[in-house]
């Protein structure tokens, strides 16, 4: 299997069958996907989908039971060493050092990988810039932000400069402005011809990759760009703004021509076959059942409406 997706056109980064199971749960079932050099690729799901998991066997430090796998055109399952020198991993809570400084903590990444000193002031250097984190060099890393910390480990996870990036859950607790701050680097990364997999539980999140591969329970429900993605529904959408949402999902569960439900920001998201036709009968449904609402209103879907549909059974079909 290895030396077949060898000779083929590489992508960076290529996993085939990944399977892994633990003492009574199977975390990853059968995965495969490419992701294309200079593309940033979201491994999206909640809490328990399997992300973190496979990033680890894809960074080499965790052994799969089954499947393939190769990083900048290493196999991963066989050499796990060969690859460690083209990929940085950074785990969801990175190994940084807080009784160190920012510059100590680059500097110690960097003797790790081997990197020399002139390279190493050149390169935080230019990383420290695109962080906003210059003038923070002599700050001790525990005195830093949660944000500052992310954006830290991710200095230290590229000094080496790596060819592949796996990310784990990167903005997980990271203020809205280091969240922004974050994506913008990984941009300008890949701009640089980086190429970058990360995971994460924000759906939003799916929005801002190039492509995102949707995971359930160990498994890829979809796997496309976020506008494909978007159009895979094949059905529509209704957003039913209430000030009582969850008075809104009660009364609307078990009607006709609904698939899902879900809670939003300012009401609720319905999924159905046919807007023209649920609208009228779902507004009589709150007014008899005496809820309040202010519109039923067709909207356009989004990554959240297609995975809360998949798993909720009503379109879920393998990318």
């Amino acid at each position: 299997m290895a030396e077949a997706m060898r000779n083929r056109d590489e992508p960076a980064i290529v996993a085939v069958g990944l399977t892994k199971s633990f003492p009574g749960v199977r975390a990853v079932d059968g995965l495969s996907f490419a992701v294309s050099s200079g593309e940033i690729f979201g491994l999206v799901g909640p809490d328990g989908a399997g992300k973190t998991t496979t990033l680890r066997m894809l960074a080499g430090i965790m052994t799969a039971n089954a499947g393939d796998a190769l990083v900048a055109g290493c196999d991963v399952m066989r050499d796990p060493e060969g690859a460690k020198h083209a990929l940085s991993y950074m785990p969801q809570r990175f190994g940084l050092y807080d009784d160190l400084t920012v510059d100590e903590n680059i500097r110690f990444y960097a003797d790790l990988f081997g990197v020399g000193r002139a390279e190493r002031q050149t390169r935080s250097s230019e990383l420290l810039r695109a962080a906003g984190m210059g003038e923070f060099r002599g700050r001790m890393a525990g005195r830093l932000s949660g944000g500052m910390k992310q954006k830290l480990g991710l200095v230290c996870a590229l000094i080496h400069r790596p060819k592949v990036i796996l990310l784990d859950e990167p903005t997980t607790g990271v203020d809205p402005v280091s969240r922004r701050d974050f994506w913008r680097i990984l941009y300008e990364l890949v701009a640089e011809g980086v190429t970058i997999l990360t995971s994460t539980a924000y759906l939003d999140e799916a929005e801002r990759c190039h492509r995102v591969a949707l995971v359930h329970q160990g498994r890829l429900l979809f796997c496309d760009t976020p506008a494909r993605l978007k159009a895979q529904l094949g059905r529509d959408v209704l957003s039913v703004t209430s000030t009582e949402p969850r008075r809104v999902r009660s009364r609307l569960e078990g009607a006709l021509g609904i698939s899902s439900l879900a809670l939003t920001g300012d009401g609720v998201h319905v999924v159905v076959d046919d807007a023209v036709r649920r609208i009228p009968e779902l507004e009589a449904r709150l007014r008899n059942a005496g809820v309040h609402y202010d519109a039923v209103q067709q909207t356009t879907p989004t990554i959240e409406d297609l995975f809360v549909d998949a798993v909720a059974g009503g379109a879920a079909r393998h990318g």
